[in-house]
């Protein structure tokens, strides 16, 4: 009769589970590692320059379905000729738009020195009143219609 092993029993087995009692250390130590080589870049101050469409797409709309808005640089608004109080944009679009039967197209028209807050503020009532279809008026478009003239 043959002796198993040579006459040496195995003291253990082979586990079928890997140990984690040092996981936690090394993701402590790549933590660290990477807490001390990584550099953050500070932000820098850089001009911001406004640019002048450079392309252009006209509206295959009717001028009944097209509604102009015109922003004075003191923040006076104006839809289609008459004066509006800049909190009142929205039901005047909301009939509008209905009125259209949803296809109601915006132009904002503002001068240059415009605030952003009160052109945001306008767009953000457009938004509330459903009239989602805006344009921009921009200076590009001012020389195309003073060249077809």
């Amino acid at each position: 009769m043959a002796i198993e092993h040579g006459g040496f029993k195995r003291k253990s087995k082979i586990a079928n589970e890997i140990p984690t009692s040092s996981m936690a250390d090394i993701a402590f130590l790549l933590l660290i590692f990477f807490m001390i080589t990584t550099v953050f870049r500070k932000e820098q101050q850089r001009p911001v320059e406004f640019p002048d469409a450079e392309a252009m797409q006209t509206v295959d709309e009717r001028r009944s379905n097209i509604m102009n808005i015109w922003v004075e640089p003191d923040g006076q608004v104006f839809i289609n000729d008459q004066l509006t109080p800049p909190g009142q944009v929205t039901p005047i679009a909301r009939q509008a738009y209905i009125d259209t039967d949803r296809r109601l197209v915006v132009s904002i028209r503002g001068d240059r020195d415009v605030p952003y807050n009160v052109i945001n503020q306008i767009t953000e009532e457009l938004r509330d009143a459903g009239a989602l279809r805006v344009n921009f008026y921009t200076d590009l478009e001012q020389r195309v219609t003073r060249a077809r003239r």
